[in-house]
């Protein structure tokens, strides 16, 4: 009798249906990580290329994840896809986690690999590393000695596509144009410096115009990095006419060649120690071109160990203090 009475109960109060579930092939993870995909590389294809999946495939994944949150992710556009405002939102959230996850077996070993086993890899060009970095590694190494710093010495595009490809953790530098899947923090700032030789005709002049450099030849880095494109954007901005005498890269290599009277610079303060000022004359230029900053650049959503972390907090004591700031990609600048 009491089983009857428990199958009249069970039948009067059925229980609720199970939620509708649109796992395709029930993995939330692999979704989450072709959306992902989708969302870094802008078409379906590229994504299931990345993934070694079929297009076909990844639509699967991406249309099971719409449908099991209930919200439009992408819009499609000919042949690209934009993210919707519940995609990016989605987009912040999870590639952290997916990439926490990928991750997880490389950390893992490199924890259990003993101090051998840890490495960190930085991108940075050559001014940043002869006169920024310095007294940042050396304050690692006291601190950290077990783990071993590789500084790639890498300018421009080289240095985003190794962070874009995760081949280091981050990297340390000067931005002007920051892409859309990069981060950055500047934290230091320097003013522009006109270099002279000490016997120059500007040397004696108190206050230097920009229409007073027209009439000699400047020497500046190449036309590929970043101070040669701002020297030319601030004179064709001011429409003031100037001509390049020589193009080399180094700072000393500049400042020696100034210094032998083969020419002047706008450089940026970095370079300048208190030894320069006794064979250059040297000239406040910021009336004229903004401050160059410094600072780390990371790609949005990178996962970044503890030691990298570590070592950013060296550049700046609680970068990482501001919730989830690298992970989510977000920008406070």
């Amino acid at each position: 009798m009491a089983r009857k009475s428990d199958r009249k109960a069970r039948a009067s109060h059925p229980s609720p249906p199970p939620a509708t579930r649109f796992y395709y092939k029930g993995n939330r993870l692999k979704q989450l990580r072709a959306f992902c995909t989708i969302a870094k590389l802008g078409t379906l294809s590229r994504a299931a290329e990345a993934l070694f999946l079929s297009q076909p495939s990844v639509s699967l994944q991406l249309s099971a994840l719409e449908k099991e949150l209930g919200a439009r992710l992408v819009e499609r556009r000919r042949r690209r896809v934009a993210l919707t405002r519940e995609g990016q939102a989605l987009y912040e959230l999870a590639l952290p986690l997916v990439e926490g996850l990928d991750s997880l077996d490389r950390q893992f070993r490199a924890l259990n690999a003993g101090p051998a086993g840890r490495e960190l890899n930085l991108a940075a060009g050559a001014s940043t590393i002869q006169y920024l970095l310095p007294s940042l590694v050396r304050a690692f190494r006291e601190q950290y000695p077990e783990v071993k710093l590789q500084l790639h010495n890498v300018t421009g595009k080289d240095g985003l596509a190794l962070l874009r490809s995760d081949q280091v953790d981050f990297a340390i530098g000067s931005m002007l144009d920051v892409p859309n899947d990069l981060s950055y923090e500047p934290v230091y700032s320097y003013d522009p410096m006109l270099i002279l030789p000490l016997d120059h005709p500007l040397a004696a002049k108190p206050d230097v115009r920009l229409e007073d450099l027209s009439p000699f030849g400047l020497i500046l880095p190449p036309q590929r990095l970043t101070t040669y494109r701002l020297v030319d954007l601030i004179f064709q901005q001011r429409k003031v006419p100037y001509r390049v005498a020589i193009e080399v890269g180094g700072w000393e290599v500049i400042k020696q060649y100034v210094a032998m009277g083969l020419g002047i610079s706008v450089v940026t303060g970095i370079c300048i120690g208190e030894g320069d000022h006794a064979r250059l004359a040297v000239r406040n230029m910021s009336a004229y071109f903004p401050q160059r900053t410094y600072g780390v650049v990371v790609r949005k959503g990178k996962y970044l160990s503890a030691d990298a972390r570590a070592f950013v907090d060296l550049i700046r004591p609680g970068l990482f203090t501001r919730r989830d700031y690298w992970e989510a990609g977000h920008s406070e600048r």
